[in-house]
């Protein structure tokens, strides 16, 4: 990630709710091999998507890099879910991911926004 930073607002109760049950899944995940936990989100156009949760048991989480494990974390997808970002389907749209560090127990969110870009050049002929 090229601009980490803590985030400077505080969670939401039900960011803060699914932040507590997803850490609280840690070890479970650890015992089961799992390194990273991750639900990528996508949208435009006042439209957007969220894929299903995802496990990994590689070193580190790369979206689309990294063939998911099968285990089943679908009781997760709530949990995750809320802690996507609130407008990244807006105007252009965003795309990014919602990342568990299983052996680090951190959550970090990554958000990728789309922009529309011009560039002006005048000239006297």
């Amino acid at each position: 990630m090229d601009n980490e930073s803590p985030r400077s607002e505080s969670l939401s109760p039900e960011e803060a709710q699914a932040k507590t049950a997803i850490l609280a899944e840690c070890e479970n995940l650890t015992a089961a091999g799992v390194t990273f936990v991750a639900v990528h989100f996508d949208g435009y156009g006042d439209s957007g998507a969220t894929e299903d949760v995802k496990c990994f048991d590689s070193e580190y989480y790369a979206y689309e890099e990294h063939k998911p494990m099968p285990y089943e974390a679908a009781y997760l997808q709530e949990h995750f879910e809320a802690l996507v970002p609130l407008g990244y389907e807006n105007d252009c749209g965003g795309f990014g991911d919602v990342v568990l560090d299983v052996d680090a127990r951190k959550i970090t969110v990554e958000r990728n926004d789309r922009f529309e870009d011009y560039s002006t050049t005048t000239y006297e002929i």
